[in-house]
C-alpha cells in the first residue's frame, strides 16, 4: 500500500483556519506521511503559515513540514524562520528557491537571488543543514522548470539539491503520468538514487486547474481539456470525472512502483480521500473518532 502526504495552504481568514483544520483531521485518518504548509512568494505568507502548523501541531498527530524559500529574504531571516520551525516542533522542511511575488495582473519578473540570501534551493538545503538535522524536501520538475536552460540542466541542478543533503524531491503537478516515468528514468541515469515523489493535484475546476498549469509550465493532454469541457458547472459530473482521471493517473504510476503520492488539497478533504480510498489507504477509525 502506497504512503501519502498533503500539502495545505494558510487560510487568509479565521474561518477559513478553522475549516483547514478540520479538513487536515478529517485526513489525517489516512495516516499520511507528513503534512506540508505552503509559504507565499517573497515570504509573504511567513507568519500564517508558522500559525497554520501551530494550530495543527496541536490537533494531529501527523509529522508537520513548512515551506520556505530564498526569495527577497538574507540567509539570516531565513535562518530565523527555520529555527522557528523547529522551536515549535517542525522537523521537516520542503526547501525552494521559490518565485518573485508578482501583482495582480502584472507579468512574471526574473528571480534574482537576495544579495545577502541564498541563491538557489541547492544553497539553502546546505544552510539548513547547518542549522538543525532537518528532514528536507525538494522540488522537481517533470516538465522541466520553465526557467531551466533545457531538460539536462534542470536535472543536474536536483542531483545538486541531493548531493547538498535533500532527503527526496517532491515533483509539480503533471496531468500525464508518462512526463513523470520519463523523468524519473532521466534522475537515476544521471545517478539520483533518493526517492521522487509525484505530486498529484485532484481536478476541481478544470478552468482553475488549467489556470495552474499555464502558471507552472505543466502540460494539458488536448484530451482531458476535451473530457472536462463544459462540466465546471455539473458538480456531481465534475467530481466523478475528476476522481477516475486522477485515480488513472495515479494507479498507472503505483504500477510502475511509485509508493508515494504527495496530495495538493487545496484545503479540500473530499477530493483527496477519494483518491486515497482508491489507492487502497485504509482510514483510521481511532483517528476519525478522535477529529469528530
Amino acid at each position: 500500500m502506497p504512503e501519502v502526504s498533503f500539502e495545505f495552504f494558510p487560510a487568509k481568514t479565521d474561518e477559513k483556519a478553522a475549516s483547514l483544520l478540520r479538513v487536515a483531521q478529517r485526513l489525517t485518518a489516512y495516516e499520511p506521511r507528513f503534512m506540508s504548509v505552503t509559504y507565499g512568494a517573497g515570504g509573504s505568507s511567513r507568519d500564517r503559515t508558522l500559525e497554520t502548523l501551530r494550530q495543527m501541531s496541536d490537533r494531529v498527530s501527523t509529522p508537520l513540514a513548512g515551506h520556505l524559500t530564498c526569495v527577497n529574504a538574507s540567509r539570516g531571516e531565513v535562518d530565523d524562520v527555520a529555527r522557528a520551525y523547529w522551536d515549535i516542533g517542525v522537523k521537516h522542511i520542503v526547501a525552494l528557491r521559490g518565485d518573485a511575488p508578482v501583482a495582480k495582473g502584472a507579468p512574471a519578473t526574473p528571480y534574482v537571488p537576495h544579495p545577502e540570501g541564498y541563491s538557489y534551493a541547492a544553497d539553502l538545503v546546505a544552510g539548513l543543514k547547518k542549522i538543525a538535522p532537518f528532514e528536507i524536501s525538494v522540488a522537481a520538475y517533470p516538465e522541466t522548470h520553465p526557467e531551466a536552460e533545457s531538460a539536462q540542466s534542470d536535472i543536474d541542478h536536483l542531483k545538486e539539491k541531493f548531493d547538498a543533503g535533500a532527503d527526496r524531491a517532491i515533483t509539480q503537478f503533471f496531468f500525464d503520468p508518462e512526463n513523470f516515468l520519463r523523468f524519473r528514468d532521466r534522475a537515476v541515469k544521471a545517478g539520483i538514487t533518493k526517492p521522487i515523489v509525484p505530486g498529484i493535484l485532484p481536478i476541481g475546476r478544470a478552468s482553475q486547474a488549467w489556470r495552474f498549469a499555464k502558471m507552472c509550465g505543466a502540460s494539458v493532454p488536448e484530451e482531458l481539456k476535451s473530457l472536462f469541457d463544459g462540466v465546471d458547472e455539473l458538480a456531481p459530473i465534475r467530481s466523478r470525472l475528476s476522481a477516475v482521471v486522477t485515480d488513472r493517473i495515479c494507479q498507472r504510476l503505483k504500477a510502475e512502483g511509485v509508493d508515494h503520492f504527495h496530495f495538493y488539497t487545496l484545503n479540500q478533504s473530499a477530493p483527496t480521500s477519494t483518491l486515497c480510498t482508491l489507492l487502497g489507504r485504509e482510514r483510521s477509525h481511532a483517528l476519525v473518532e478522535n477529529a469528530a
